[in-house]
């Protein structure tokens, strides 16, 4: 009997089962990205899974909206299509052609996502804008701008247009060389004058 119990096996106490990590949180990618002052319409897959948005950038004082297209995978951005000899902003069915159209063709990974500008860098980034338009317009005297101007940067500034015009309107307050603010009377808008810069 002693010998039998010499030889008999006992189990260590099992450890507490250990805790399973969290698992990690999937990074966005833009499928659920509100990007500020770009209310999202329409997204669509790349063959890689990155993200094409179709997002509103404007709308006119006649209803009509307009869109930008933007991939999140690679850098593709458009505003506008060609129509005949010129170039029109997109509505909702051309970018979302559009948008679909480079989803079908694109292959870039995704991305991460543009980071939000604080409101220096902001600014400092549409008066750079602004400036540059001047300089460019040198052979024409005077060139109306309006916040459509500025649709291809919008990703990268990520704010409304109410922002926009605000600090259009200041910038036209502290450089009158530069900008002209003026009412269109029919519409109720408010127009943008850049007046010509030297190179």
């Amino acid at each position: 009997m002693a010998l039998i119990g010499l030889f008999t096996r006992k189990h260590a106490a099992s450890a507490p089962p250990a805790e399973a990590p969290e698992p990690e949180a999937w990074p966005e990618i833009g499928e659920t990205w509100k990007p500020e002052g770009l209310p999202v319409a329409e997204r669509y897959y790349n063959q890689a899974q990155a993200v094409v948005l179709v997002a509103r950038t404007s709308q006119d004082p006649y209803g009509t909206s307009y869109y930008l297209v933007a991939c999140l995978g690679c850098h593709f951005l458009s505003t506008r299509t060609k129509h005949h000899s010129f170039y029109i902003r997109y509505a909702l069915g051309q970018a979302a052609e559009a948008a679909n159209a480079h989803a079908d063709t694109c292959r870039a990974l995704p991305r991460e996502l543009p980071p939000r500008p604080d409101e220096d860098t902001a600014r400092n980034l549409l008066r750079s804008w602004v400036t540059d338009m001047a300089r460019r317009n040198l052979l024409h005297p005077d060139t109306d701008l309006d916040l459509a101007e500025f649709d291809s940067g919008r990703l990268e500034l990520l704010r409304t247009n109410e922002w926009i015009q605000t600090e259009l309107e200041a910038l036209a307050a502290e450089r009158s060389d530069l900008l002209v603010v003026r009412r269109d009377d029919r519409t109720g808008t408010v127009r943008f004058r850049a007046r010509p810069l030297p190179r």
